[in-house]
């Protein structure tokens, strides 16, 4: 008989200011060494479910919670705060929520320290969960210097060197680059494989899984199962086929733009335009610069040296929270001014947002967040709009209606440049493609002959589109 880990007979959870339950009657079990995936809409309570079980809900919250849930044999009650955390490990999908100190070894040490963890043994765990993890060159680096994905490998790191029973992971490829995700993949296999670890994970991106996982849990929007079964592999979706609206008019023009901070320089001067109605993709490995990249062209970052021309520029960061002013979605998204009502109307419905309407935007899911931060972008109609992963934490309908949105808009005149890991949508969306890597902009390309050139993509930690046949052409 496999050990049963987690058992949930009933389980209801509501947040005290919300009329509605967010997760409804949930019963199921997991047992040893079980990968399982939760999926389900942006918003159905996928996150929450994975804060029940390693006890952050409720006990750093106010949650009213009904129904019987299991750890180790034990009630959830009958834990002390902190000490189911020493055997179940959480990644978190916005990893910026976990960090408390300022260097990646600081931060490991500090998980130790939380253990009560033998100075002796620090060093040598420190060194190879680095090593386990490929990020040794990066222990004395400044955490919030990284890029996204980079941070994100350091919260698995921080999780791993815990050495739990149980790894939960809220969606841990949304912003790894393609070869990073698959590589990931593979050395999590491993790493379960060697220890039967438990791992318990929310994702959208089910297709970079290939046959991982064993088994599925789907919930609806209602916060109900709506499935319980073996994990069928996933294609990526595919978007319709999009005919260019770019025009022969200059929104964007930079020149000789560079950017240094505290005496490293983060982006080598580079220049290229953008047309009128074009959407550039701007891809390449995680910490290549192309987050920097847009913070200097939105001006959060001042560059070192060169110009930047445009008549005007939004962003959608990759972390929204920073966008947000107000104290509702519907404020947020009219705050502009920009719009009319009934634009404003139907972003939100396109965008799927009518339903948290009235909830705060620190208070919805981080896959809603975005679409309201990018809502509030597009009504407030700049010229230029920049986008830094927007398909982070989107299930397919959200990335269809965000497709046929950014294919309108540009119809209309408004020029998009976005950062994305995610190529399926790149190959679906963009006229052409900068590619950079380590700070230094190869090149802008049309993005047909990017998806062809195997060599280019490799030495950028790109995979070619699956499903997406270019005719093969060369670069000078």
């Amino acid at each position: 008989m496999l050990e049963e880990i987690f058992s949930l007979d009933g389980l209801s959870f509501r947040f005290p200011e919300d009329e509605d339950k967010t997760l409804t009657n949930i019963s199921f079990s997991v047992h040893r060494g079980e990968r399982l995936v939760l999926t389900g809409p942006s918003g159905c309570g996928k996150s929450t479910f994975l804060y029940l079980l390693n006890r952050l809900y409720p006990d750093n919250c106010d949650g009213l919670v009904d129904g019987k849930i299991i750890l180790f044999g034990k009630t959830a009650e009958d834990y002390a705060p902190g000490e189911i955390n020493h055997r179940i490990a959480t990644v978190f999908q916005d990893p910026d929520s976990q960090f408390c100190m300022p260097t990646v070894e600081e931060e490991l040490a500090f998980t130790l320290e939380n253990l009560q963890t033998p100075f002796a043994q620090m060093e040598p765990r420190i060194t190879a969960v680095l090593e386990e993890t490929g990020l040794a060159h990066l222990r004395n680096t400044v955490i919030q210097s990284l890029s996204g994905g980079m941070k994100q490998r350091v919260a698995t790191a921080c999780a791993l060197i815990m050495e739990p029973e149980v790894l939960l992971l809220d969606e841990p490829l949304s912003h790894l680059d393609p070869y990073t995700a698959l590589q990931f993949v593979h050395w999590l296999e491993d790493l379960q494989q060697a220890s039967n670890l438990t791992i318990v994970t929310v994702e959208h991106r089910l297709d970079c899984w290939g046959s991982f996982f064993e088994r599925e849990i789907q919930l609806g929007y209602d916060g109900r199962i709506v499935a319980d079964q073996t994990f069928i592999p996933r294609q990526p979706i595919l978007f319709p086929e999009r005919q260019s609206a770019a025009q022969p008019i200059t929104l964007l023009l930079t020149q000789g733009l560079s950017v240094t901070m505290k005496d490293k320089q983060l982006l080598d001067p580079l220049e290229f335009s953008v047309s009128q109605g074009e959407v550039v993709a701007i891809a390449g490995p995680n910490g290549s610069g192309k987050s920097t990249l847009v913070k200097a062209l939105c001006g959060i970052y001042k560059p070192k040296t060169g110009t930047i021309r445009a008549d005007g520029i939004g962003y959608v960061p990759q972390s929204p929270e920073y966008l947000f002013l107000t104290q509702s979605v519907q404020q947020e998204v009219a705050f502009s001014g920009a719009s009319s009502q009934s634009e404003l109307n139907g972003l939100m419905a396109s965008l799927r947002l009518e339903e948290v309407r009235e909830a705060h935007p620190f208070a919805i899911s981080h896959g809603q967040k975005r679409r309201v931060a990018i809502a509030a972008m597009l009504a407030d109609k700049k010229p230029v709009l920049l986008m830094d992963e927007p398909t982070s934490g989107q299930d397919d309908d959200a990335l269809l209606e965000l497709f046929n949105l950014i294919d309108q808009r540009s119809r209309e005149g408004t020029s998009f440049l976005i950062v994305t890991h995610d190529m399926e949508f790149a190959a679906g969306l963009a006229d052409s493609v900068i590619l950079i890597k380590d700070g230094h902009m190869t090149g802008k390309f049309p993005a047909n002959e990017v998806w062809s050139n195997e060599k280019l993509l490799a030495s950028h930690h790109l995979l070619a589109p699956k499903g997406v046949v270019r005719p093969a052409k060369s670069f000078a």
